[in-house]
This record gives structure tokens, C-alpha cells and sequence, in this order.
């Protein structure tokens, strides 16, 4: 069978589940107006119905000749309740195979969309992970080798595949590649029971993992009280510029400097406050700020 053949199969298919799926949600329609109107009906005829009972209740004790009428109307309330009863009960079960018509004709009518990776990798762990970003070059062009995984292996054979070793585990994985890689997630879900969402829930709620790779030397920028009000932003915003750190990255595309803001590096009589590796420099300006990376730039290739 050619595949116009088959699309054209599939299209008829849809068309009939569309045709059935709508005529199951006028069935739902109808059914849902029924026994509202049942109720309704129900509900105001109950309290006539019974105050007529009671008062020939009791006209029968002061005239006998009335208990036939009683009796008529007695038969005649418990009829009608039961009638209506029964009939609830079969448009109930109607109510209930047009849903579930309605639910199988719309499965296939309308296009099963895309899982989220997270889904598709949990239900089928031998799904393969879409392609991971391009690695960015250095400045000398040169791509990246890629990231040997073996640490990811000997650790989880170590610390155990169970959930409740995932911090550790990623504690790990960032403390040895300096963040959380991608690839090493994916072998991390491949070898654990540890999932791709319950990672991402992880690694997204506590502040201390990266997802993005961070650059050779980190420069922490204080923005203690003490900074800001010396000019701390003047001075995360020209190590960007000197940097040329794009918007909403705290890395160089060179993976050689990570610019951090800080909330306090303890050293307010020296603010504003930079550390570069762990060494400090105070009372920095706009202009002197970027003298606090000569060593690391010196020792750097051009």
C-alpha cells in the first residue's frame, strides 16, 4: 500500500471518529439536559405531591370515605418516582457510553502531540535524547573533546541507582565537571531510576547547581549593601562589557571567565568588592574593575 494510500486511510478514519465524537457529545448534551429537567421537575412537584398526601392523611381521620383517594394518590406519588428513578438510571448509563465514545473517537481525532523529554524518557528508556547544542569554540577555534562520562559511571556504580541518592549524585557530577553537563544527565537517568524531570525539578529548586557551563576563572561581583550603594552594578556591568558576556549569560562565549553576583563577600570596608580565583580587590571603580582580571588575562593565550 503507497503512503498516499495510507494518508488518505488515515484521513477517512479521522473524518468517521470526528463524525462519531460529535454526535456522542450531542448525546452527552442530550442526556445532561434530561436529568437536569428531571430534577427540576422533580424537585417541584416532591413538596406538592407530599403536602397533598398529608392533608388527606388528614381528612381520613375525620372522613373515612376519603382513605380510596389516598390510597390513588400514594400509589400514584411511588409510581411516578420509580418511573422516574428507572429512568435516570438507563440515560445515566447512556450518559456514560456516549463519554466514553466521545473520549476514543477524540483520541484519534486529534494528532497525539509530542511528549515532553522527560515522559518519553521515563516510559521508554531506550528512547534516544533529542541532539544536545553544539558545543561552543575557544578562542582559538577549537571545538571542545567531548565529555568523557566514565566519572558518571564509577560514581553511580559507587553511591547506588536508587531516588534518593539524586542530590548526591549530582553534588557529584557538579563538583567534578564544574556544572551539570547534559550528557551527563542523560547517562544519569540511563543508569539510575532517577528520571529526566525529577533531575530537572532538582537541579532547577536548589541554587547551587549550574545548568550552563561555567568559565575558568569566576570573578564574584558583592552586591552587599555596602557595594551596591559604591557602585557595585557599574561594575558587574563593565566586567560584561569588557567580557562581552551576552544578555542573560553570566559566561563568556570562551568559557574563560564566569561573572557571579554576590550578596555579601564580607568585606564592606573595602566596597565595592571583587574576587577573582578566591583573590580580593576593594575599592574598585568602573574604570579600575577590569585591572582585577589582568592576571588571569596574562596568563591566557590571545
Amino acid at each position: 500500500m503507497s503512503r498516499t494510500d495510507d494518508r488518505l486511510l488515515s484521513s477517512v478514519s479521522r473524518l468517521k471518529a470526528g463524525h462519531a465524537a460529535w454526535i456522542s457529545a450531542g448525546m452527552i448534551a442530550l442526556c445532561v439536559s434530561i436529568l437536569l429537567t428531571d430534577y427540576a421537575l422533580a424537585s417541584h412537584r416532591a413538596p406538592k405531591d407530599d403536602q397533598l398526601i398529608k392533608a388527606l392523611q388528614e381528612q381520613v381521620k375525620s372522613d373515612a370515605s376519603q382513605a380510596p383517594t389516598l390510597a390513588a394518590e400514594q400509589k400514584r406519588v411511588t409510581a411516578a418516582r420509580r418511573a422516574r428513578k428507572s429512568r435516570d438510571k438507563a440515560i445515566s448509563w447512556l450518559l456514560i457510553l456516549s463519554a466514553a465514545i466521545f473520549l476514543t473517537a477524540a483520541k484519534r481525532v486529534i494528532p497525539s502531540v509530542p511528549q515532553p523529554l522527560a515522559k518519553k524518557l521515563n516510559k521508554n528508556p531506550g528512547t534516544q535524547a533529542p541532539p544536545l547544542p553544539q558545543p561552543s569554540r575557544d578562542r582559538q577555534g577549537a571545538v571542545p573533546a567531548p565529555l568523557d562520562l566514565s566519572f558518571v559511571d564509577q560514581f553511580v556504580a559507587r553511591e547506588g541507582r536508587g531516588k534518593e541518592s539524586a542530590i548526591i549524585l549530582l553534588q557529584a557530577i557538579q563538583a567534578h565537571y564544574r556544572y551539570l553537563p547534559d550528557e551527563a544527565l542523560h547517562r544519569l537517568c540511563e543508569l539510575t531510576e532517577i528520571t529526566p524531570a525529577e533531575v530537572a525539578g532538582t537541579s532547577s529548586f536548589y541554587g547551587q547547581f549550574r545548568r550552563s557551563p561555567v568559565g575558568k576563572h569566576v570573578v564574584r561581583v558583592c552586591h552587599g549593601t555596602a557595594c551596591h550603594v559604591a557602585g557595585a552594578r557599574q561594575i558587574t556591568e563593565e566586567l560584561r562589557r569588557h567580557l562581552a558576556i551576552p544578555e542573560g549569560a553570566d559566561t563568556d562565549a570562551g568559557r574563560l571567565f564566569t561573572v557571579d553576583e554576590v550578596a555579601c563577600l564580607g568585606c564592606c570596608s573595602l566596597a565595592p568588592v571583587v574576587t577573582v580565583d578566591g583573590h580580593t580587590s576593594g575599592r574598585l571603580t568602573p574604570a579600575t574593575a577590569c585591572d582585577a582580571l589582568a592576571p588571569c588575562e596574562q596568563t591566557e593565550p590571545a
